[in-house]
């Protein structure tokens, strides 16, 4: 088997400058710019994600690319809320009541986007 010394998600956004006031500012998370421009997001357990421009190229991801762990799902949503967050409303398998949690069908979730148009959500431990 061979060594990994580090893991890392990446995704791309359409403004930059916009993605780092959002992540660092609205979500709270600590975010800072690599040598490439790129920017870098620690997460908890020591893990990074990593955001990097792609302008007029760029296409939102269909699928959740970033998931935050919360002890209080109810609490989370409500912060967001009042930070301008939209929650994502869905129906079928995985529909979500009026805030935008998901209460059936596995753990308690709720999905918004970053300003590019990225999946994130909230779950509840």
């Amino acid at each position: 088997m061979f060594n990994i010394k580090n893991t890392f998600s990446s995704f791309s956004v359409d403004d930059l400058e916009e993605a780092y006031k959002f992540y660092s500012e609205t979500l709270g998370l600590k975010v800072t710019k690599d040598e490439m421009g790129f920017l870098n997001i620690d997460l908890s357990g020591g893990g990074r994600a990593v955001i990097y421009p792609k302008e007029k190229e760029h296409k939102p991801a269909v699928f959740t690319v970033l998931n935050f762990v919360v002890k209080d799902i109810e609490k989370a949503v409500e912060v967001l809320i009042n930070k301008g967050i939209i929650f994502e409303q869905y129906s079928g398998d995985i529909a979500t009541d009026e805030k935008g949690i998901m209460r059936e069908n596995g753990p308690l979730i709720a999905w918004f986007k970053d300003p590019a148009g990225n999946i994130l959500s909230i779950i509840e431990e």
